[in-house]
């Protein structure tokens, strides 16, 4: 894992998520305007309201930003992006790598002054698998033994082999050894649940005065759709190493505003608008980092016309991905022309993107003729309207036009265009609503294996109506697989097979680019997504 994750060195792109209407009431207040906080206020965007605070729901990075610092797992991912003791002080693994015996701090405590115990994790996880509980991260619990029968109702909660032994003491039996299971469980998808609280109000997560976590920070005001304020959290078990003394969080979802609050004193940290990227490209204060993730589409098969594969095959064809990263987003991501990113080193150490190469590239003689072909096996005169679907974002408009530009030019075909607010457009997105639609894939843990395993028959995050029994087959062969060799085999021929089918489109891979106060310090973006600000300082 170490070796996987010393090269994947990687940050969370905010602006790959679609975002709210911005308001005016931003929360953040600038420095010699209105009146200055005292102690170490840290202001920050979040670009919109988080999606929920309820660890299984909040499955994206609006909720994700603020709940990795409001909460905390039996793992944490540290500074230098490697699985760390955080709520479990230790833990024993059997001679089989199966079973996990996690020890809890003595000193752990919810923000409330509850004790937090294994029980609460108990609760918290088989809620997380409860398929009445609907968690798009259920997949990732997968790997417990029994986890899966629960989630698709094919087995019972009392199966789920996770349990309280004592109450300082939680044990986890996997299917198989997983060399990447201290990374996944730090994901907030496994964070705990204090049991008392969240029987007592079942939406004890939808508001700051309920609101009871167990991390570096604390909630102390959430004006929804506005601003969110957390403070530091006195009962956290490491509380001396958190140095802010509180974070303002705006949400504003134009790049442009952004960085003309950052320019204010607003903010401390800013994206770049794509207009100045020349120029602010050259600050100083520019951090740019590689990071595991995809900017992708994805194609409906249960709507005309990407029913058909050929069609489907012309439509990624038309597209020139190197166009969009050089005049479009401008921000240096490099084009993808695969799904899975750089980074991830096989048994060979070689990195799987570059053995698996461009498995999609722009060919618009190639499309035209297959878009033909596609139009007479299904016996179109005339292909059917094509709606792209994006979710409102400055960023996504962009793109959106340059592929609409790009099938009149390259294809001859007039797509039509329609956004929609981030939390009704992921509903619709789910309920495949959409015949093409924008979407993005960050990284949940370090291993190609997370990017694959969306696509799967059935998979909450498929959501392209796309099934292949081969496909389903070499993933899960590569989820049981001991031999990393053999495994990494598995998945190349995995992701070969996605790309002859085309259910998707890639666009980027993702970097990280952002603008920071030169008086801030110690900011964390994990490679796996979460941003961290328990070691962040403020001068």
């Amino acid at each position: 894992m170490k070796r996987i994750m010393s090269v994947v060195m990687m940050s969370i792109l905010v602006f790959a998520l679609a975002a709210c209407t911005a308001t005016s009431d931003s929360g953040a207040e600038p420095e010699g305007g209105n009146k200055k906080e005292d102690g170490k206020v840290l202001y920050m965007n979040n670009r919109a309201e988080p999606t929920s605070f309820d660890p299984p729901i909040g499955f994206d990075s609006y909720s994700w930003q603020m709940l990795n610092n409001l909460m905390e797992g039996l793992t944490r991912l540290g500074q230098e992006h490697e699985p760390e003791a955080a709520i479990a002080e230790k833990w024993d693994v059997s001679e089989d790598g199966k079973v996990y015996t996690f020890h809890i701090r003595e000193d752990a405590k919810w923000s409330n002054g509850d004790d937090v115990t294994a029980g609460d994790f108990e609760f918290a996880w088989k809620r997380l698998l409860n398929p009445e509980t609907g968690s798009r991260a259920a997949f990732l619990g997968y790997f417990i033994e029994g986890g899966e029968e629960f989630n698709t109702g094919k087995g019972k909660a009392e199966d789920v082999k996770v349990k309280a032994v004592e109450d300082k003491t939680f044990e986890v039996t996997l299917k198989s050894p997983q060399a990447y299971f201290l990374s996944v469980i730090a994901n907030p998808a496994f964070f705990p649940i204090n049991e008392k609280v969240a029987t007592e109000n079942p939406k004890w997560f939808a508001e700051a005065k309920s609101f009871v976590g167990n991390g570096p920070f604390k909630l102390t005001e959430w004006k929804h759709n506005s601003n969110i304020v957390m403070e530091r959290n006195d009962q956290y078990w490491d509380a001396k190493s958190v140095k802010l003394d509180k974070v303002n969080w705006a949400m504003v979802e134009n790049t442009n505003t952004e960085y003309q609050m950052y320019q204010n004193g607003e903010l401390d940290v800013s994206e770049i608008p794509a207009d100045l990227s020349d120029q602010l490209l050259k600050d100083d204060s520019l951090d740019i980092k590689d990071q595991a993730g995809v900017y992708f589409y994805r194609l409906n098969l249960d709507q005309e016309p990407f029913q058909n594969v050929n069609i489907r095959k012309a439509f990624a064809l038309a597209v020139d991905q190197d166009q969009i990263v050089n005049y479009v987003t401008k921000n240096k991501e490099e084009p993808a022309y695969g799904f899975v990113s750089k980074g991830f080193n096989d048994a060979n150490g070689s990195d799987f993107r570059e053995t698996s190469g461009d498995l999609v590239k722009t060919d618009v003689k190639q499309a035209k003729e297959l878009l033909e072909k596609g139009m007479k096996e299904e016996g179109y005169d005339k292909l059917p309207q094509v709606t792209l679907t994006y979710s409102t974002d400055d960023t996504h408009k962009k793109i959106a036009e340059a592929l609409q530009q790009m099938f009149k030019e390259n294809l001859g075909v007039d797509v039509k265009l329609a956004n929609m607010e981030w939390n009704v457009f992921q509903e619709e997105q789910k309920a495949l609503k959409f015949q093409l639609s924008r979407s993005s894939f960050l990284a949940d843990y370090a291993d190609p294996i997370n990017f694959l395993e969306n696509f799967q028959t059935g998979h909450s995050m498929n959501r392209t109506a796309w099934s292949n029994e081969k496909y389903d087959q070499l993933i899960q062969q590569a989820k049981n697989e001991a031999d990393e060799k053999k495994r990494f085999e598995l998945m190349y021929e995995a992701e070969k097979l996605l790309f002859d089918e085309m259910p998707i489109i890639p666009i980027h891979f993702y970097n990280y680019v952002f603008l920071t106060n030169e008086n801030v310090s110690g900011i964390v973006r994990h490679p796996v997504g979460y941003l961290e600000l328990k070691w962040a300082d403020k001068k």
